[in-house]
């Protein structure tokens, strides 16, 4: 196995670490989501009033952190949408091709700019260490990294993907095209 085959498996292999994790906040979302709700609706009949704002903007945090940090696991087991009329069609050198010339041409590209758009939000954020502008809300600074994580997440696996595309077209046989297999299929 070469050295860009082993780094492709671990930057792989980190995605899938991540994506174990996010499956994880999505149940914790969903609970945080009911718990907000019902404790909403149960101190309106009571009478009573609870300042919800951190629960909601938790909930909201989750969320990012799923959507943010998802998207390299995504990417990683080529999950992402597609208009798939031809591509389903073509054999794997063809669409190795495709795969390589869209990550090289727009996902790294595009990954590049976000990092270097979002670095002085966020970098102003921790200087300042901005908070919510609503009573008892949460600090929006540590969550506002995140958005430059998953970029660098999303360069990574990019980086990994092409790594692997052009072991496809060189015949190396290290490496398969990027499939959702049984152990990561969605819902298990």
């Amino acid at each position: 196995m070469s050295i860009l085959s082993r780094v492709a498996r671990a930057i792989d292999g980190f995605n899938d670490r991540i994506g174990a994790m996010i499956r994880w906040l999505s149940l914790v979302m969903v609970l945080v989501g009911a718990a907000t709700a019902i404790l909403r609706y149960s101190s309106r009949g009571l009478g009573l009033s609870f300042n919800l704002t951190p629960q909601t903007e938790l909930q909201w945090y989750l969320f990012s952190l799923i959507f943010l940090l998802g998207a390299a696991y995504g990417l990683r087991h080529d999950v992402h949408v597609r208009v798939d009329v031809l591509y389903s069609e073509l054999n794997p050198k063809k669409r190795a091709w495709i795969d390589l010339i869209g990550h090289v041409l727009f996902l790294i590209p595009f990954c590049v700019v976000m990092l270097y758009v979002s670095w002085p939000a966020v970098q102003n954020s921790w200087s300042i260490r901005e908070m919510s502008p609503d009573p008892g809300g949460l600090p929006r600074y540590p969550i506002k990294m995140v958005i430059l994580l998953s970029f660098v997440l999303l360069v990574g696996q990019g980086y990994s993907q092409i790594l692997k595309q052009v072991s496809i077209l060189r015949d190396d046989g290290d490496q398969q095209p990027p499939t959702v297999d049984s152990q990561h299929e969605v819902g298990s």
